[in-house]
């Protein structure tokens, strides 16, 4: 195994098997590890199987919803991002995708998915009545800011998050600085998750934006708050809300978008990459799987190679079914 960029070698040409057509090598291929556990997760499965399985020299290389899509759009670099969360760059991404540059392989590589604001799971049996977001956002005093507990505490996302952006003006929109709430920067994913951690262990109330599937939703039982107010358009979302402040004026509240996750790669991937190609078309985590193998990453600290090691060891009736026979049996040999 050995995840180090090497030079292309474009000398193999492809070799036919009974089982199903595949490339002997399909050059150097980078892949994006974006800088949360689940994505962690699927970049190294990806890894993997594109290593084993199809001959391909893997690079990992760190990243973030906005600085990987622009570096994929901008640079082409980069060729995959496995689990990017499009409503972020919806707009670009739909330029992007027109001009031929960046294709959709899976427009659903993980079920049960979704992302919006939550509450606990004590909050919620404690005080029944506050069962939308704008009901709690009435009520700022039973979320005190550490800093200053005269005013509310709504954790939002750590910078280079494309939720970041939209919690920022989502904040605005609902005028939540009148009504007394801060919008807190966790800092990292580990201070977000540190801070639900916290709450939950010392009885106290935590508001702010999380996502589905995570370890943390099912650990700490976390709960999704529902919106009375619509949804107000994709103009709004994709050309207001989801973009930095400064180039959204006047972001209208609306609900939270429904949560959209693919799999995005370059025209140069997809032209060099052969059957491995298929293998994203196919490549579908179910939700449940994928919650459980967040657990274990969390409980055992394991890295998202670690995790991807023990997802192709233990769920061999999920991953052999992306892949053509002959290719799960390479797999299989080089664990």
């Amino acid at each position: 195994m050995k995840f180090n960029k090497l030079v292309a070698t474009s000398a193999f040409g492809l070799i036919a098997s009974a089982g199903a057509a595949m490339a002997s090598d399909c050059g150097s291929v980078s892949i994006a590890e974006m800088n949360w556990a689940s994505a962690e997760l699927m970049a190294n499965v990806d890894a993997l199987i594109l290593e084993e399985g199809y001959g391909c020299d893997v690079e990992l290389i760190p990243g973030a919803t906005q600085t990987t899509f622009a570096s994929m759009s901008e640079k082409g670099q980069p060729d995959i991002a496995p689990e990017l969360w499009i409503n972020a760059v919806a707009t670009a991404l739909t330029a992007a995708k027109e001009e031929g540059t960046l294709v959709a392989l899976n427009d659903g590589p993980i079920t049960g998915l979704g992302e919006g604001w939550w509450i606990t799971s004590k909050f919620k049996a404690d005080h029944p009545d506050l069962d939308t977001v704008e009901k709690i956002l009435d009520h700022p005093e039973l979320f005190p800011y550490q800093e200053d507990e005269s005013k509310g505490a709504f954790m939002g996302c750590p910078a280079g998050w494309g939720c970041q952006l939209i919690n920022a003006n989502q904040f605005r929109a609902f005028d939540m600085e009148e009504k007394g709430w801060v919008l807190v920067d966790p800092g990292s994913a580990a201070g977000l998750d540190g801070s639900i951690a916290k709450a939950v262990e010392r009885d106290e109330n935590w508001f702010g934006y999380y996502w589905s599937p995570t370890s943390v939703v099912g650990k700490y039982s976390l709960q999704m708050v529902p919106f009375e107010t619509e949804y107000a358009g994709d103009d709004n979302w994709n050309n207001c809300v989801s973009l930095a402040e400064q180039d959204c004026e006047d972001p209208k509240p609306t609900s939270w978008i429904e949560s959209a996750v693919e799999s995005v790669v370059t025209d140069d991937f997809l032209e060099k990459s052969g059957p491995a190609a298929d293998y994203f078309k196919a490549r579908v985590f179910p939700g449940e799987v994928m919650n459980a193998m967040l657990v274990y990453m969390s409980e055992n600290q394991a890295t998202g190679k670690d995790a991807a090691y023990e997802f192709l060891e233990t769920q061999p009736e999920v991953w052999t079914q992306w892949v053509p026979a002959d290719v799960a049996e390479k797999v299989k040999a080089g664990l």
